[in-house]
């Protein structure tokens, strides 16, 4: 796993190598294992590497035979053995074992067509001298992130992180005011989008091409057709044939020159992967990692201490308190360059930094809550659908005696869910979805920004949503997914993961979402995915009898913190900081009436502002550490 960062110039224009050299160690934490750099003329490639295979030989940038080609790249390839021994029946010769050398053959061979035939997790970048032409693509679940940003006279640079592109003199330092807008809708920024003007994201499985002064995108992958639905006698046979499936992916992830683990957390997803692992090598070898937390609510590492048990792994478990995650907040402001809503990313890092002590690489469980529908909110659509139904009297009633309900801090409690539900009980289904997931609906970020939003961010989700879906015809479970797999999975969880991770040189792969067995997932039928009273069944049926009977029947929780609490107590001289009505004024972004406010009934436990609050302080710390001090 690496960092990538570079430009190509416009007509007539040479790079600059110490910008490249600023650009790149921009990126130290996502490659401290060596660097490099390339310039000829117009193009500057650069790389930090963090080694994971072939030690001694992958360096990069990697050239082709001859020089004509040369590749910068962040990722891991999954099918590449494959690939390399076709490669090398076709006459090419290798000179390393790294995967880096096979994708330069495979561009050779295949040109600009080269991406749809790779299984794996990447951010690339290939520079043709021969037709002097930039080859930018991502992975198709989105698991690295690829920005860009044209630069004056027609050039384009490009980069691993935000930071690194923001080292180019040719690239603004402001902030996007309807990427704002996005956050606070989101809870991050779905790509395209970036808080940053000027810059954005490419789409998980789109390419970018850049010749003579013109960039053009396209999606190289799009995903399978949904089955139809097969008949329930079929499920046993198909769930065999899903774990076989699994297995492979996880053997193909496994891949290493460096000692590998796996994230433990007690769910049935990375106790599938830590299962199937254990049945490719011995269980005593697999090494487990998770941590807890002394908030009984919150912590869950009990049952991945039970899944660890069950299977014979070599366990690693670690106990936080609430100081030592919230105290990662300034260190988080340093590499969270964007700002980022969902307060998982704190545990997400100190679990790395927990595995990190032991390994370079895990595997993880991320993938099937957005492609078998694991998470609460596919549970209550038939229930959004009924309540729509109702006379809107009675509505609102039900809305009033739900606003009622004493409020309880505890983790996924029943006021907080019923609250959240009634936000978008109404609404079209992609639009419930985001307002049950997110802190602000378009009428409150109105309330809350001085100046009028720049869009209508309920209606562009809207738009995006028929757009992504409107040339399928899919059942609403599937037409869900799908926008879940396009904005949340990609950027808010695979966002979260990647700069978790990375932050500390860990490298983090998804089993789930390898290539062939995620297209296999997607076209299973909706009934395979939830039916029967269980969400991701398929998965919990191909698991009966390799975990825990209590692993399989639990239901979805997520990677929680104690935030609601946190805003209330140790959290408080922070939030009269940052949200103070003196700052606030100062900044000339967020109404202060309308945070004091929210503030307040927060703090009074009239109500469970816990969302917004830590959606706003995230945007301030990170306002704080990347607007004010720069």
């Amino acid at each position: 796993m690496c960092g990538i960062a570079g430009f190509v110039e416009g007509k007539g224009h040479v790079a600059d190598c110490a910008i490249l050299e600023r650009m790149t160690a921009r990126l130290t934490h996502r490659g401290p294992d060596g660097s490099g750099l390339y310039l000829d003329g117009p193009i500057a490639l650069g790389h930090r590497r963090l080694a994971i295979i072939d030690l001694a030989g992958g360096a990069q940038p990697m050239p082709n035979e001859d020089g004509s080609v040369w590749i910068t790249y962040n990722g891991e390839l999954y099918n590449e053995p494959a690939l390399r021994e076709e490669l090398e029946a076709k006459g090419h010769r290798y000179r390393t074992q790294s995967d880096t050398e096979t994708l330069v053959h495979l561009y050779e061979e295949e040109g600009e067509d080269f991406a749809a035939r790779l299984n794996g997790m990447f951010a690339l970048a290939i520079w043709d001298a021969r037709s002097q032409t930039l080859v930018l693509a991502r992975d198709r679940m989105g698991q690295k992130p690829l920005y860009v940003a044209d630069l004056p006279g027609g050039g384009l640079a490009f980069a691993s992180e935000p930071k690194a592109l923001l080292e180019h003199p040719g690239v603004s330092r402001s902030l996007d005011p309807a990427g704002l807008v996005r956050y606070l809708f989101y809870e991050y920024l779905p790509a395209p989008h970036c808080i940053w003007r000027g810059i954005r994201k490419l789409r998980p499985a789109e390419q970018l091409v850049w010749r003579d002064g013109r960039a053009t995108t396209r999606r190289y992958w799009c995903p399978p057709e949904v089955g139809s639905d097969l008949p329930l006698s079929r499920l046993e046979s198909t769930a065999a044939q899903f774990w076989s499936d699994l297995r492979e992916a996880v053997d193909r992830h496994r891949r290493s020159d460096v000692p590998i683990g796996v994230f433990l957390s007690g769910g049935i997803d990375s106790s599938s992967v830590a299962a199937a692992l254990c049945e490719i090598e011995p269980a005593q070898r697999v090494r487990t990692f998770s941590i807890g937390f002394e908030d009984p609510s919150f912590d869950e590492s009990r049952y991945a201490r039970r899944v660890a048990e069950h299977l014979g792994t070599e366990h690693h478990e670690r106990i936080f308190s609430a100081a030592s995650v919230y105290e990662l907040l300034p260190e988080v402001a340093g590499w969270l360059d964007e700002p980022f809503g969902d307060a998982s990313v704190l545990p997400t890092h100190l679990l790395s930094r927990f595995a990190r002590e032991h390994v370079k690489v895990v595997l993880g469980g991320d993938g099937a809550d957005e492609i078998l529908a694991g998470y609460p909110t596919f549970s209550v659509e038939r229930a959004a659908r009924i309540y729509a139904r109702f006379p809107k009297t009675s509505r609102t009633l039900v809305r009033s005696l739900i606003q009622r309900l004493p409020v309880d801090h505890r983790n996924f409690s029943l006021d907080f869910k019923l609250k959240q539900f009634v936000r978008g009980a109404d609404e079209e289904l992609p639009l419930a979805h985001q307002l049950w997931l997110g802190s602000f609906s378009g009428r409150e970020i109105a309330d809350l920004l001085i100046e009028p939003p720049l869009i209508d961010v309920e209606r562009e989700h809207l738009e995006r949503a028929h757009h992504l879906l409107a040339r399928t015809r899919l059942a609403p479970l599937e037409e869900s997914l799908r926008l879940y797999q396009d904005t949340y999975l990609a950027e808010d969880i695979l966002y979260k993961v990647d700069r978790a991770s990375m932050a500390c040189g860990l490298e983090v792969r998804a089993p789930l979402l390898d290539a062939q067995l995620a297209e296999r997932m997607i076209a299973f039928p909706p009934s395979y995915k939830r039916g029967g009273g269980q969400s991701k069944r398929i998965l919990k049926r191909a698991a009966a009898g390799k975990l825990p009977p209590e692993i399989l029947r639990r239901g979805k929780k997520g990677f929680g913190i104690p935030v609601a609490r946190w805003l209330r107590g140790p959290l408080g001289p922070l939030i009269d900081d940052l949200l103070s009505p003196e700052r606030l004024r100062s900044q000339a972004i967020f109404r202060p009436d309308a945070v004091a406010r929210l503030i307040a009934q927060h703090r009074a436990g009239s109500h469970d502002h816990r969302k917004p609050l830590w959606t706003l302080l995230m945007f301030q710390i990170w306002y704080n550490r990347w607007i004010e001090r720069c």
